[in-house]
C-alpha cells in the first residue's frame, strides 16, 4: 500500500495535525473470546486504534483527564537536525526479533486510525500516514497488534521487553536508513490516554509505537495501551 501523498510531506508542525487538532485517543482492542490470561497470547487480533472525540469507539470526553501541555518548541536554530520526507518501508527492532514491512494507513470515516488486518501471523505493522516521515520532525506513529488469530503472537507482542537505548531502525523509500533509540515505554488507561503527550509536536524527529495492553479474560478486552517512546539517533 502506497501513502495518500507520496514524496510529499506537509510543514514541519504538520507533525500532529491528525493528533493534536482531531484530539485523536486510543479504544477498542477487543480480543474476543479468551482462553489465556495474557494479552500476547489471546485468540484473536488486537491492536491499539486511535479515534476521534464522538466516534463510537472513542471514550466521553468528559471522563479522559485534562491532557498535560506538550514540551515547548524551540526556535528553529535549535532544533535537533532531522531527515528529509521519504515514506517508510520497513521497521526492524533487533533486540525483540522484530522486522516487518510496514502498511501506510490512515484514518476511518468516523476519524478512527485504521489497523492492520491480521490474517494470522499478527503482522504486519502499518505507519498512520497522517503523522510524519520516520526522521522527520515530530512523532511518526506506527501501530501494531499484540496477539493474532489462533492464539499467535503479533508483531508488536513484545515491546514490553524494550528497554532505553534500544535501537529501532525505519528503511525508507529513499533508500536511507532512520535510526532510533528508545527513550521509555508507558501504559495508559484507555479512559486516560495522553493524546498531546503521544502525537503532540516534538522537537526532533521522534518515533511512537503504540499497541494494546492490560488484557481482561473477563472481558476479552484490552483496557490499556501501550507506548514506546524514541528518538532519532544523533
Amino acid at each position: 500500500m502506497t501513502p495518500k501523498n507520496p514524496g510529499h510531506r506537509r510543514g514541519p508542525l504538520a507533525s500532529t495535525a491528525a493528533g493534536v487538532l482531531l484530539l485523536l485517543t486510543l479504544a477498542g482492542c477487543a480480543a474476543g473470546p479468551a482462553t489465556t490470561p495474557d494479552a500476547g497470547s489471546a485468540p484473536s487480533a488486537s491492536v491499539s486504534a486511535p479515534a476521534a472525540p464522538g466516534t463510537p469507539s472513542a471514550p466521553p470526553a468528559a471522563s479522559a483527564p485534562a491532557p498535560a501541555a506538550p514540551a515547548a518548541v524551540p526556535p528553529a536554530q535549535q532544533r535537533p537536525p532531522v531527515m528529509a520526507a521519504s515514506a517508510p518501508v520497513t521497521l526492524a527492532i533487533p533486540s525483540i526479533g522484530v522486522r516487518t514491512d510496514l502498511l501506510h494507513l490512515g484514518l476511518e470515516e468516523n476519524g478512527s486510525l485504521k489497523v492492520p488486518e491480521d490474517t494470522g501471523n499478527g503482522a504486519p505493522a502499518s505507519w498512520y500516514d497522517g503523522s510524519p516521515t520516520p526522521g522527520e520532525r515530530g512523532p511518526s506513529v506506527m501501530l501494531g497488534h499484540v496477539n493474532a488469530l489462533g492464539g499467535n503472537k503479533g508483531v508488536f507482542a513484545d515491546l514490553r521487553k524494550l528497554t532505553a537505548g534500544a535501537e529501532i531502525t525505519v528503511s525508507r523509500a529513499d533508500g536511507s536508513t532512520a535510526v532510533f533509540t528508545v527513550d521509555r515505554g508507558a501504559t495508559y488507561s484507555k479512559t486516560g490516554f495522553p493524546t498531546l503527550e503521544v502525537y503532540g509536536n516534538t522537537p526532533g524527529a521522534e518515533l511512537r509505537l503504540i499497541t494494546c495492553d492490560g488484557y481482561d479474560p473477563a472481558t476479552g478486552l484490552f483496557d490499556d495501551n501501550y507506548v514506546i517512546y524514541a528518538k532519532l539517533k544523533a
